[in-house]
């Protein structure tokens, strides 16, 4: 009895044994793999950081609107009798738009033209009385001042026939009507939109604290979209007054809108250019990677070769010797990333100023940060460089 009992105990500190040694050497294995894999190779894309030319401007949006622009409305009441224009006409100043009935008018100028041919000839007859002593001063005073009241009802009356045509105020883009003919008009009456596209205007506002760099003629350009600002135009006002609520300060300006592609009531981006700035670092917005950490870029450096990677194979007097030589090679020729944190200033069409933390000559990865990590080895391929694609318009 006693025996099988002490069997049963060797039995079971030789399968305990086993399992621990076991566990051990597996976990020991383990080790040794992870600490000799290497970590695959990455390719990345990179651009060399150098100085560069710097064209500072200062951003806005804002809103189109033409040089010149109005709801062209009626001056006088009447019927509508004549429309003699089209949607979207070009017109020029003094066209005539629309004809109201002046009936009446015509009717009344020819009464005033008479009183006014009746009293020229009593003036004349008066006046050669007055000149041969026959007649009094004061009886040609009275004719001159009838003709005067004469000559100012007839011009009254072609005053009233004058206001019932609706003429182009200045030369321009006409509007779709917005009346019918035999349609009695009011006073005021809006008959169609009359815009002068040829030049246009762009209403924006910027900061406070960048109002002592703008001034009257600051050129500028001026697009529907970020990526593609192809009008040019200047500045032509800027309020001398600076809103207390929202402290912006309002400006205009001036371009030529020479396709006739813009239209008042647009949504325009706005870049007022300022002097250009030399020797400036500057990298791609998608080079620099913003976290709750800080700023930071990746920087491709070369691997510092391991002092010890051949000696072992050395002390051991083995062949490996050769094979240690080359793994420090390889290791020399390796490439790692570094995470440098750096301060950034300005942005200018898709780049960003670094103030603090890179010098010229280093490699900077220029896309694709969210797959890498410090200290992980990479290849450099630039025949692709996402950054330049982004860059482009439309991309």
């Amino acid at each position: 009895m006693i025996k099988r009992f002490i069997i049963a105990i060797i039995l079971i500190a030789l399968v305990s044994g086993g399992l621990v040694g076991f566990n051990l050497f597996r976990d020991k294995m383990i080790g040794q793999f992870f600490a000799n894999r290497q970590a695959p190779v990455v390719n990345i894309s990179t651009i060399t950081v150098k100085p560069e030319v710097w064209k500072p401007g200062i951003e806005a949006i804002g809103t189109i609107v033409a040089r010149q622009g109005v709801d062209v409305a009626s001056r006088a009441a009447g019927v509508v009798t004549a429309i003699t224009f089209k949607s979207n006409q070009n017109v020029e100043k003094g066209d005539l738009l629309v004809q109201l009935d002046d009936e009446v008018e015509q009717a009344d100028l020819i009464a005033a033209k008479a009183n006014v041919s009746r009293d020229e000839g009593a003036l004349k007859r008066s006046t050669q009385l007055s000149d041969r002593g026959f007649s009094s001063t004061s009886s040609l005073d009275n004719a001159k001042a009838a003709l005067d009241a004469s000559r100012s009802q007839m011009e009254r009356v072609q005053a009233q026939i004058n206001q019932k045509k609706i003429v182009a105020p200045f030369s321009g883009t006409i509007g779709i009507p917005r009346i019918d003919a035999g349609e009695y008009l009011p006073v005021g009456s809006v008959i169609a939109t009359l815009q002068d596209l040829k030049t246009m205007k762009v209403d924006f506002s910027v900061n406070e604290q960048l109002f002592a760099q703008l001034k009257i003629g600051q050129p500028l350009a001026v697009g529907v979209t970020e990526a593609d600002m192809a009008y040019r135009g200047k500045i032509t006002g800027i309020d001398p007054k600076i809103d207390p609520s929202s402290r912006l300060v309002a400006v205009q300006a001036e371009f030529e809108n020479t396709d006739g592609a813009l239209r008042p009531g647009q949504f325009a981006f706005v870049r007022v250019e300022l002097p250009e700035e030399e020797g400036i670092i500057a990298l791609p917005q998608t080079a620099v990677v913003q976290s709750l950490y800080g700023t930071y870029v990746f920087v491709a450096d070369e691997a510092k070769p391991a002092a010890d990677a051949a000696k072992p194979a050395e002390a051991a007097g083995t062949g490996d010797a050769d094979t240690g030589s080359e793994k420090a090679a390889d290791d020399a020729n390796k490439l790692i990333l570094r995470q440098i944190f750096v301060k950034v200033g300005r942005s200018n069409e898709g780049r960003i100023e670094i103030t603090e933390g890179l010098k010229a000559g280093e490699q900077v990865v220029s896309a694709g940060q969210n797959r890498l990590s410090a200290g992980s080895p990479v290849k450099i391929d630039n025949t692709i460089d996402p950054a330049a694609a982004a860059a482009k318009p439309g991309a």
